[in-house]
């Protein structure tokens, strides 16, 4: 499994009147993994809008993957689920979506939360936050040099979040990055599918 390119992640607030229309920019713009991320407690709403994603994950052939919810990507369908470290365990994901699902699970500024990850069967790891984060800005900073102290340890696909921008994700990739998890600033660029290919421009010479 390649996992490598852009990855978008949801946020409710800010595509507030605009979801599907801003997603599919985005996914126009060539989005390799698109995570659905929703902290409402609102089930019916979730499921309905993680089904409306699948759908138009499916006719971009980009998988889509729920942000903490095993059953929610369970019941839509979805591609895997990305766990944070609260998130419950990563042995019952694998139980309740099956040997194919992706998992993903974050790992902060943790080299030993990775290696746990690797031990328990995740399909990749996520580091963050790199740099100043609008999404969650109280987010404990992480050294760019973490990303080639994983490669060198943990052979799983990284994923480097927190304020990635087009101007710094060049020097992100070269530190080991394999993925970027971009939120504001793709889906809140005035063009968000021109946004997205100035992202995934970066990744084209692994095409």
């Amino acid at each position: 499994m390649k996992l490598r390119g852009l990855y978008a992640v949801t946020d409710s607030q800010l595509l507030a009147g605009r979801f599907l229309a801003y997603v599919e920019a985005a996914l126009d713009g060539g989005v390799t993994l698109l995570q659905y991320r929703d902290k409402s407690g609102d089930e019916t709403r979730r499921l309905r809008e993680a089904s409306e994603l699948l759908k138009l994950c499916e006719r971009y052939k980009t998988r889509l993957i729920i942000n903490d919810d095993a059953k929610l990507a369970k019941d839509a369908g979805a591609a895997g689920v990305h766990l944070g470290q609260s998130d419950g365990l990563l042995a019952e994901a694998r139980i309740l979506l099956g040997p194919d699902a992706i998992i993903g699970i974050t790992c902060h500024d943790s080299l030993a939360f990775a290696r746990e990850g690797q031990r328990a069967g995740a399909d990749y790891i996520d580091y963050g936050a790199f740099y100043a984060s609008k999404t969650k800005p109280n987010a404990s900073p992480a050294p760019l040099s973490l990303l080639a102290e994983s490669k060198a340890q943990i052979k799983l696909p990284t994923v480097a979040i927190g304020g990635i921008t087009v101007d710094n994700a060049a020097q992100t990739l070269a530190a080991g990055a394999d993925m970027l998890a971009v939120v504001h600033s793709l889906l809140a660029a005035d063009d968000v599918e021109l946004q997205a290919s100035r992202f995934s421009q970066l990744f084209s010479s692994d095409s």
